[in-house]
């Protein structure tokens, strides 16, 4: 079974290279799934989950690096920060998010987009471990045009989740996620067309078996 984790930087198009790779190599995407069957398994909510998720659009990842405030109650005119008010303690669902990957790569195979995959499933036989990545500027071109915004708006996107993705591998791992050793092959999909960089890593998976 092929496992292969990509860590893609905003503006990368991942969501897209992901699901066309697992494709190619008859294995499952794995990126949505993994908070929701985190949260059957806690008992939690999806929205609770979520909060603590790498690619959540209002993820543990925003909150670590600043980009939203800690929950926080106000006594006397002065806020404090309460970490009861999170659900769920953060440690906890990285750990059940670890585990559930691993569990996959196991059973099924497939393609892990996010989540420091590639630390967490480092020591997997055979899993190749891929990095998608560009120049700012690229990247927020790339952005405007496929999510449809302007250029502003795709730069405040970039920034705010380039932030937020290193924030999570960072605090939770002590790595940095753009260091090039944690990876097999560093493609820049802003210069090669997503077909190609599919073609890419489809060929680069098959030949580790």
């Amino acid at each position: 079974m092929r496992v292969v984790t990509i860590s893609a930087t905003y503006g990368t198009a991942g969501s897209l290279i992901g699901p066309a790779v697992a494709e190619r190599l008859g294995v499952p995407f794995v990126d949505r799934a993994i908070p929701g069957a985190v949260a059957e398994e806690l008992g939690c909510t999806l929205e609770e989950a979520l909060l603590h998720d790498d690619r959540a659009e209002h993820g543990l990842g925003r909150l670590l690096s600043g980009a939203m405030r800690l929950p926080t109650v106000t006594f006397g005119g002065v806020d404090m920060y309460l970490p009861g008010v999170l659900p769920l303690a953060p440690e906890e669902f990285v750990t059940r998010t670890e585990r559930m990957i691993k569990e996959t790569a196991r059973s099924t195979g497939g393609v892990f987009l996010g989540r420091a995959g590639a630390v967490v499933l480092a020591e997997h036989p055979g899993a190749l471990h891929v990095r998608l990545d560009a120049p700012p500027r690229r990247r927020i071109l790339q952005t405007a045009v496929l999510a449809e915004v302007s250029e502003r708006q795709a730069r405040r996107q970039v920034e705010d989740n380039d932030r937020a993705r290193n924030a999570y591998v960072r605090h939770f791992y002590r790595t940095d996620p753009g260091d090039p050793h944690l990876y097999h092959l560093v493609i820049d999909s802003t210069s090669i067309p997503v077909t190609a960089c599919v073609d890419l890593i489809v060929t680069a998976a098959e030949a580790l078996d």
